[in-house]
């Protein structure tokens, strides 16, 4: 089994990255996660990993920075950078330092997939089942690889940027497209309005921190998005039939 490790300072990118592909069908029994530069050093020796996903900025450090010193330290890993910025010069300096690929945010599954297997192979000398379980879009219910490319990317964003205030004109400003024209097309993908479909991973996030964790609900609204209480006990209650205090205390059915 191998392990695997990724390094980004934005824990919704972790959590978006975690869940992209299934990991363990893929034959990872171990994923590590590390917001710093610093968490990294202090880890990694004992981790070992065998892939790392590597963000090219961490904190006030460069990813490549990180990579550079691992390799001084004697950890040998297959890398892969990830980035939000198009720059030539930052994919550069990632293939300068030994990184195999570079992915532009939000990372699209099926690269990823496609790199992922392509290391194992080659690089672990391992073997990748043919036919892998596709994790799947917890709103939409379909695999995130049987979405279109445009649809996936946006998908992703929501994924990783849902506690943001984020909006179908923002995501359509950075495609440089008209928001009207993108809104039709996510619409004749998925049957959903971007609007519904926000609110509704939003909804999903804010059900699972609910069930398993023990963070306050006023935290889990902030942390889904919602700054007004009121909005999110409404949207919460709309979506569930149940108050989120209600379900956390494991009651089912309507709300009187």
């Amino acid at each position: 089994m191998y392990t695997l490790m990724i390094v980004d300072d934005e824990p919704a990118v972790l959590e978006g990255t975690v869940r992209l592909l299934n990991w363990k069908a893929l034959g990872f029994g171990q994923i590590r996660t590390a917001q710093s530069y610093f968490e990294v050093i202090s880890h990694v020796v004992d981790w070992k990993p065998d892939i790392c996903l590597v963000d090219v900025c961490i904190g006030n450090n460069y990813g490549y920075e990180l990579i550079n010193r691992l390799g001084e330290m004697g950890v040998r890993s297959n890398y892969i950078m990830m980035s939000g910025y198009d720059e030539f010069s930052y994919a550069c300096e990632a293939i300068r330092c030994g990184a195999l690929d570079y992915l532009l945010k939000p990372v699209d599954g099926g690269k990823l997939y496609r790199r992922i297997r392509q290391v194992i192979v080659e690089k672990l000398h391992g073997t990748v089942p043919e036919e892998i379980h596709q994790e799947e879009d917890p709103v939409l219910k379909r695999p995130y690889l049987e979405l279109s490319p445009l649809i996936r990317k946006i998908v992703m964003i929501v994924g990783m940027e849902y506690g943001q205030h984020i909006s179908l004109k923002s995501i359509a400003d950075r495609f440089r497209m008209n928001p009207t024209y993108l809104g039709q097309i996510f619409i004749k993908e998925t049957n959903m309005k971007f609007s519904e479909y926000l609110m509704a991973y939003r909804m999903y996030v804010a059900r699972c921190r609910i069930l398993d964790t023990d963070n306050k609900i006023s935290e889990v609204a902030d942390e889904v998005g919602y700054s007004n209480m009121n909005y999110f006990y409404q949207h919460f209650h709309n979506f569930y039939g149940i108050a989120p205090l209600k379900m956390r205390m494991g009651e089912t059915g309507e709300d009187e």
